[in-house]
């Protein structure tokens, strides 16, 4: 009755079925993985925005980049902005509009000086003209903010490229906008979100980073797949059952059982 199971149909079958199941185990595992993964960076990055302030020199310094496990750590410094080196970086679109980030020196010390996205302001007539940016404040001003890495391609998904209008960059990356400068920049940037003295006309806040659910539907998916393993085993088994019914019922149509109807032929 269960020769069948050795034809060339059900082997076929068969050898689905066996490198289904280890494809789902692989897809279930690597979707826990993702879930674990994504949970700790979003726990981490809820921990770093929600800390209490901390001097910028603990975190960073001239030529060293920012740790990933301390990226939107916030952080306080205090300094005198240097408009004179002062660029905006281009294809920033904030709240479905296109834009510019703001970044100046902050001149910290002697020799010394850190990065700060002021915030955003909307673009020009065209996407060579340059967008209209208030001044910062003089004198010395105490700058609160996220501390971020500096971008690169690979990071940030965008390419970078030369020949663009004076004063305008792609990419936030210390290490390449500290050159030329009479200073050393700290590594990474800092992400302004409080100013004191506050200026009247200041760059609109860039937003807090969107944490998102974390690794939820990542493991939803990595349950799903191992509910596959599961929905394929149940369905070989089905389609044996059934097709043992089915010929066990075309055996008893003929007015014998079919082992019974085969020894008959023998004889």
């Amino acid at each position: 009755m269960y020769r069948f199971l050795l034809t060339p149909r059900w082997l076929a079958l068969h050898v689905v079925v066996l490198l289904v199941i280890p494809a789902f185990v692989l897809l279930g595992r690597w979707q826990f993985g993702r879930f674990e993964e994504r949970s700790a960076n979003s726990d981490l990055v809820t921990s770093n925005i929600d800390a209490a302030p901390v001097p910028l020199d603990r975190l960073a310094a001239p030529g060293q980049p920012v740790r990933q496990d301390e990226r939107f750590r916030t952080v306080r410094v205090t300094g005198t902005y240097d408009p004179a080196h002062a660029v905006v970086v281009r294809r920033r679109p904030q709240e479905g509009q296109a834009g510019f980030y703001v970044l100046t020196p902050l001149v910290t010390g002697a020799g010394t000086a850190v990065i700060v996205n002021r915030g955003w302001v909307k673009a020009g007539a065209t996407a060579d003209t340059a967008p209209e940016v208030p001044a910062p404040p003089a004198g010395q001003v105490t700058v609160t903010g996220r501390l971020r890495p500096s971008e690169t391609e690979e990071s940030s998904g965008i390419r970078d490229r030369s020949g663009l209008p004076p004063g305008q960059v792609l990419l936030i990356n210390a290490d390449k906008l500290g050159q030329g400068l009479p200073y050393r920049l700290v590594g990474g940037y800092v992400e302004l979100t409080e100013q004191q003295p506050r200026p009247a006309v200041a760059p609109v806040p860039v937003p807090e980073p969107d944490v998102g659910p974390g690794g939820g539907l990542n493991l939803a998916y990595g349950v799903q797949w191992w509910l596959f393993i599961g929905i394929a085993i149940g369905g070989w088994i089905m389609l044996i059952r059934r097709e043992v019914a089915e010929r066990k019922a075309a055996g008893e149509s003929r007015g014998a059982p079919a082992d019974e109807e085969a020894g008959a032929t023998a004889n």
